[in-house]
């Protein structure tokens, strides 16, 4: 099996299969040069920016009273942010800017290229969605990583330890098992962990174990490694509803609302949690701890949203040059600040008011992954450029029929496999 996937390789095999629509936009005018009595106002739709401490309403209310250039903040919920892009981009009425969580097939080519701004601001290129030629079609404003929080009440009331840092001997998932059902047993506890049902976290398990994925060889076949088998047996019988509660990756049962009842001993989730925990965890106390490795120490990580710039709408550059002031080192410093984000600028370092140590904890967890988390994501980012995408999510979707006992564990490995080869084959 190949270890390696190219951007050309995706791009060469990719567009060629791929139904994507090219959008008129303006050719050579790049837009107002962004004097502010001409340039008017800046639309930048995203969502959740309220939610997460309002740092990018913050940012544009400093740009007007710095340039004179007003910034509309947008915040339109998650859901509907993609559709409302789509139709945007089909009745040629797009907003200047936005932040979105990945490159939609239907407008990738009324954007901006990035790539000066990447180049310029240090911003993380392995992060960012660009094509074989350099083109940079979207910038990660945020890094987010998958990883593991425990009921430190739960521990103590129990005298059980626990690791808090990547210093010293980190536990094995065996070790951590071990020392989940101790705390159930001597505190009553329902459960001992949540995981959410997303593929993002669960790939993040599968790494853990020393899993490749599944990645293409010479023919675009998607396969995986022996690894990738053990861990999910492994997981299949933590979801026994004594250790794991099946309700959650069965019938959609709220992991995040299972760890905030006090019943459940640890939560495998991420990043995104600490703002809401700070704020809504009053009856115990909670803690980030490293993520257990089997042997290999990985989270998944990514670019939690991006930044897009349109073209045709008269604002290219008064957008570009927001966009570019918006990651100079002091302008990105304060967003990360107010956001609580995990930075995507080299050189930034964040003094975080509340919860220093768990987002230094993510943040050292995510540089001592294991190269092969990286290796998946440019593949993955590869795809996005293509516009290449697979039929539901085939991981998450078989791996659930799996703990459905409506297939075994070889049946989910090689249906997974035959539907990436189906939706990515030609790319390789």
């Amino acid at each position: 099996m190949s270890s390696t996937f190219t951007r050309r390789q995706v791009l060469i095999g990719g567009l060629s299969g791929a139904a994507v629509i090219a959008l008129t936009a303006a050719c050579g005018d790049s837009g107002d040069s962004g004097d502010p009595a001409t340039v008017g106002t800046l639309q930048f739709f995203l969502s959740g920016d309220a939610n997460q401490g309002g740092g990018f309403a913050a940012m544009a209310a400093k740009y007007e009273k710095e340039k004179g250039v007003k910034v509309e903040i947008v915040d339109v919920a998650n859901e509907d942010l993609t559709t409302r892009l789509k139709n945007a981009a089909q009745a040629n009425d797009l907003p200047a800017l936005a932040r979105v969580g990945a490159v939609d097939p239907v407008w990738k080519n009324a954007t901006m290229d990035l790539a000066e701004i990447m180049a310029a601001s240090g911003v993380r290129a392995d992060l960012s969605t660009q094509d074989e030629d350099g083109r940079v079609y979207s910038l990660p404003t945020d890094v987010t990583g998958v990883g593991l929080f425990v009921n430190k009440s739960l521990f103590d009331e129990a005298g059980v330890e626990f690791p808090a840092d990547l210093d010293g001997d980190v536990w094995s998932w065996d070790d951590f098992v071990s020392a989940v059902k101790q705390v159930q047993e001597a505190t009553g506890a329902s459960y001992g962990m949540a995981m959410d049902a997303s593929s993002h976290r669960l790939k993040s398990f599968l790494y853990e174990f020393g899993s490749t994925l599944w990645q293409p060889d010479g023919s675009g076949t998607f396969t995986t490694n022996d690894a990738t088998k053990t861990a999910l047996e492994y997981f299949y019988d933590l979801n026994d509803d004594s250790f794991m509660p099946r309700s959650v990756w069965l019938s959609e049962a709220d992991g995040n609302a299972l760890f905030k009842s006090g019943d459940v001993v640890a939560y495998y989730s991420g990043s995104w949690q600490i703002a809401d925990f700070a704020v809504n965890i009053a009856d115990f106390e909670w803690a980030s701890v490293p993520t257990p490795r089997q042997p290999v120490q990985a989270v998944n990580f990514g670019n939690a949203a991006s930044i897009v710039v349109f073209e045709g709408t008269d604002q290219e550059q008064a957008a570009l040059d927001f966009v570019s002031w918006l990651f100079t080192q002091e302008n990105y410093t304060e967003l990360a600040t107010t956001s609580g984000f995990l930075p995507v600028v080299d050189g930034v370092t964040v003094e975080y008011a509340d919860d220093a140590d768990a987002f230094e904890l993510y943040n050292a967890e995510i540089a001592a992954s294991d190269p092969i988390v990286a290796t998946i994501k440019e593949m993955e980012l590869g795809f996005e450029v293509a516009g290449l995408t697979t039929e539901g999510d085939p991981l998450r979707d078989q791996v659930v029929r799996y703990l459905n006992d409506e297939i075994g564990v070889d049946e989910c490995i090689t249906t997974i496999g035959e539907q990436m080869t189906e939706a990515f084959g030609s790319a390789s």
